[in-house]
């Protein structure tokens, strides 16, 4: 929301907003020039309004909502008002259960970089791009596509990539079959001449192809693949590797981020960026500067011999590879995990595979739930004490502590020379690694 936000402003639209609370986000909004209101009421919608455009996250109560409607003021949803704007581009959109925010400023950075000047919204912020979104002069239109309330079926892409597919999101989808058929209808709007990139080492992925109108070609490392990463070597959990395209080498890469993950995503970027005009050389060039998103494997500082690291990862797969991928880069003495669950539902579908995923892990700690889009009713089915007795059972060293004031008193107490500190999860778990870099800095 904050990235269309900020792409309909510089395009000179007037633009107001709100939020529940306030944070950089809106900060960064109100800078600019936007009007931001803290907290939201049917008032916050200005008198004079042609468009109101709210999030999937926004419940039909919510009070603007209904007052935008009882006015008659058009509404849309976040994805509708991104696929008007992508209609008249040449739209890539970058779809997965994960690295969609990695492997869309993997795009947009090199496009930019190559002087082809994209717009662009992330679903994070990419320093190198200014922010999460920006409004270029060139014809290509480069989106992170969300499946989350099937948002990315509003969506109009010329090239679509498909990185992965695992459950997720039990409050929209009943199964991994449902989740597959969205898909399939993502990849259904892609036009009869545009293309879709997808994962071949991923057999759920692959079933999203079967029926596409459009080309298809696939990525990763086995030798069936269109795109083909091989000879891999990995040094400090930095991948080198071959790419080969149809049987033939096409560049020799560095991938720029750590984890074989990066990798898959990388090679899913660079066969959007051949067929977006791209030679190898030019690709290679700018996409070995690519420094990545904020919040994922984000470092923070390093003082006194203790390293502070921040990360998005929010769903069991995510977490295990980033730890892994963590450990291998930085090589610490000790690696503690703070990590905050997302959603109540997420978490008891998934809590098992939330259990095994912080085998990398030397100590995991864990606040409260965070809360967002579940029902009062879902709190009393899980909490953070199961997560906590699970990993426990899968041999794991977890700790409880309800609050963040406590959980960085507790790391206050633990800290020694050699140690990493990761804070992990999509809510605000990471004011605990800015507490922490703060005491480093000026307290300890």
């Amino acid at each position: 929301m904050r990235a269309l936000a900020e792409m309909l402003w510089r395009r000179g639209a007037v633009v107001s907003g709100s939020d529940m609370a306030q944070s950089a986000a809106t900060a960064r909004l109100i800078q600019a020039g936007m009007a931001v209101s803290i907290g939201q009421r049917g008032e916050n919608i200005p008198e004079h309004c042609d468009l109101a455009v709210y999030s999937a996250a926004i419940k039909d109560g919510n009070p603007e909502l209904l007052a935008a409607r009882e006015r008659g003021v058009e509404v849309v949803k976040y994805s509708r008002m991104l696929g008007r704007m992508m209609s008249h581009s040449a739209g890539i959109a970058i779809a997965g259960t994960h690295g969609k925010s990695t492997t869309t400023g993997m795009v947009a950075y090199v496009l930019k970089a190559a002087g082809l000047d994209p717009s662009f919204v992330v679903g994070a912020t990419v320093e190198q791009l200014g922010g999460p979104s920006g409004v270029g002069k060139g014809r290509h239109f480069v989106a992170e596509a969300c499946e989350f309330d099937r948002s990315f079926l509003n969506l109009e892409p010329k090239y679509a990539a498909i990185l992965n597919i695992e459950e997720d999101h039990p409050d929209c989808y009943r199964d991994i079959g449902e989740i597959i058929e969205a898909f399939k209808q993502f990849v259904a709007k892609v036009p009869a001449d545009g293309l879709v990139v997808v994962n071949g080492d991923d057999r759920d992925a692959m079933k999203t192809v079967v029926d596409a109108a459009c080309e298809v070609e696939t990525f990763g490392l086995d030798e069936s693949c269109t795109w083909r990463g091989a000879d891999l070597q990995t040094e400090d959990g930095l991948v080198t590797m071959s790419v080969i395209m149809k049987q033939q080498e096409f560049c020799r890469l560095r991938v720029p981020l750590p984890g074989l993950h990066n990798a898959y995503n990388a090679l899913a970027a660079i066969a959007v960026l051949h067929h977006a005009g791209l030679d190898a050389e030019e690709i290679v060039c700018c996409l070995e500067k690519y420094a990545g998103a904020r919040r994922r494997m984000t470092l923070k500082a390093v003082e006194g011999g203790i390293t502070v690291v921040d990360d998005y990862a929010h769903h069991p797969t995510e977490i295990q590879v980033t730890l892994k991928a963590i450990r291998d880069y930085y090589k610490p003495r000790r690696l503690i995990c703070v990590f905050q669950p997302h959603q109540h539902s997420r978490t008891r579908f998934q809590l098992k595979d939330f259990a095994r995923s912080f085998g990398e892990a030397d100590a995991v700690v864990v606040p409260d739930i965070y809360f967002v889009r579940d029902s009062e009713r879902e709190k009393d089915y899980i909490s953070s004490n199961d997560l906590v007795a699970q990993i426990r059972l899968h041999g794991g060293k977890a700790v409880y502590l309800k609050s963040f004031r406590e959980i960085v008193e507790h790391l206050k107490d633990i800290a020694q020379t050699g140690d990493l500190m990761v804070t992990m999860g999509a809510g605000n778990v990471w004011e605990v690694a800015d507490e922490i870099v703060h005491w480093l800095r000026k307290d300890r």
